[in-house]
């Protein structure tokens, strides 16, 4: 009997040993996704969208200020227009379209990033769509 407990402790210890080193290594990491927040959320503060008519007339000619989203049935046993296409440039027509296609069983996400509203990568109808309507804002 004082064996099986002798036993039953080293036991305990191990286990309790091995949630301590679980506990550390989930803090680290808890640590550095923080820190990698903290990191995105300054670059998307930099990269601000500013509307057109800003007050005072003067905005930034780099800030994403032309923006518009294309909601759409991307299959046809799909209701709910729940797809979308979203352009996001500056004046020079420079940065990204976004595409989220929504299906059955699965969603599927695309960026696309733009250089004179043009991109490397082959546009869909919504996607070119959403552009035009961005540069009409």
């Amino acid at each position: 009997m004082l064996t099986d407990l002798r036993l039953d402790r080293d036991t305990l210890e191990v286990v309790a040993v091995a949630a301590a080193v679980v506990a550390g290594l989930s803090l680290l990491l808890l640590l550095v996704v923080f820190g990698r927040l903290r990191a995105l959320g300054k670059a998307l503060r930099r990269q601000a969208v500013v509307p057109r008519s800003a007050p005072g007339g003067d905005t930034d000619p780099g800030a994403l200020r032309h923006v518009s989203v294309v909601r759409y049935d991307a299959f046809a046993e799909m209701g709910g227009r729940l797809s979308f296409s979203a352009a996001l440039f500056d004046d020079d027509g420079n940065g990204l379209v976004l595409s989220s296609i929504n299906g059955r069983s699965e969603t599927r996400t695309y960026a696309k990033a733009l250089a004179g509203l043009r991109s490397e990568h082959a546009l869909s109808p919504e996607e070119q769509q959403a552009i035009d309507a961005a540069r009409g804002s």
